[in-house]
């Protein structure tokens, strides 16, 4: 998903790590996009990796659980692992909300 943003907002790049179409995997990218439509709107790119298809790629951004959620953009990259169902973990793990970042879990 693609969308544009303006030269005075960032262009948040958020990668989402899958293994298949799984539930978890499912439910993580249904998250995901709804959480950047309530506060990301036009402002950013989801891409979405299936490392059943590119296991190379975990290496890249050192991946040991999925879903795992990577933002690549604004820096620094944050990392978010799960289904992303708590959006206040979520929201305070891509520094979208104040508070302490809250340590990776499955």
């Amino acid at each position: 998903m693609e969308n544009e943003s303006t030269a005075d907002e960032p262009l948040w790049e958020l990668r989402l790590y899958v293994a298949g179409q799984t539930a978890k995997s499912l439910t993580a990218l249904a998250n995901l996009k709804k959480v950047c439509e309530e506060h990301l709107a036009g402002k950013y790119t989801i891409e979405v990796v299936d490392l059943l298809e590119n296991p190379q790629l975990a290496r890249g951004d050192q991946i040991v659980a999925i879903p795992t959620l990577v933002r690549k953009l604004p820096e620094p990259i944050r990392k978010i692992i799960g289904d992303l169902s708590n959006t206040e973990r979520v929201l305070i793990g891509l520094q979208l909300r104040p508070g302490e970042f809250p340590k990776e879990s499955s």
